[in-house]
């Protein structure tokens, strides 16, 4: 289906640009979204009339963006989680929980303005993208740990992800080393005296 598009949408086309889509993507999210009208001659000429006004529009909402970008940037969400001994998370962080922590923090986001290709499924420092408007986006990063305390850690950038090795294991494993050693030198000494 032919569409005009009404705003820049990623990976698609500018403010005006007359685009081929899938039926289903242009009945289901362009067209009922406002994002695009079907592309006739009587819509051809309604864009044209209205094309100051959405100009306007998108500027304004642009510039909003850019005001709470600036706010945003550099901004550090600290989500506390469950996870084993490996830094695996017993669930994960999703675009949900992003946008709920973003909301607490007392920014205005929503899910869909998170950019996250995977969920989060591990602890430590993750950037994650913030697409304001389509021509805005910010990067934030998403402190995931199991306690305050390490948070404080991984964010002075200590890696908490690996296990650590306790100092009295390793010592008992040397002592342990060093018997089994002294026991192959016994054996070997009681075999050449035989």
């Amino acid at each position: 289906m032919q569409v005009i598009l009404l705003e820049r949408i990623a990976k698609l086309g500018q403010m005006g640009d007359t685009v081929r889509v899938r039926d289903g993507y242009a009945r289901n999210f362009l067209l009922p979204q406002g994002k695009a009208l079907r592309a006739n001659k009587s819509n051809l000429e309604r864009f044209e009339r209205e094309r100051v006004q959405l100009e306007a529009r998108n500027l304004e909402r642009k510039n909003e963006a850019e005001g709470v970008a600036s706010k945003l940037d550099g901004e550090s969400l600290v989500m506390i989680r469950s996870a084993g001994e490996t830094g695996q998370l017993y669930g994960s962080v999703s675009t949900r929980d992003i946008a709920d922590g973003l909301t607490n923090a007392g920014f205005s986001v929503s899910r869909s303005q998170v950019e996250l290709r995977n969920p989060i499924k591990t602890i430590g420092l993750h950037s994650v993208l913030i697409q304001l408007h389509p021509e805005v986006e910010v990067a934030i990063s998403v402190n995931v740990a199991r306690s305050e305390d390490e948070a404080v850690r991984q964010a002075a950038g200590e890696d908490l992800s690996t296990p650590e090795m306790d100092v009295f294991e390793f010592e008992e494993d040397e002592e342990a080393e060093d018997t089994e050693e002294g026991a192959e030198a016994s054996e070997e000494a009681a075999e050449e005296e035989a």
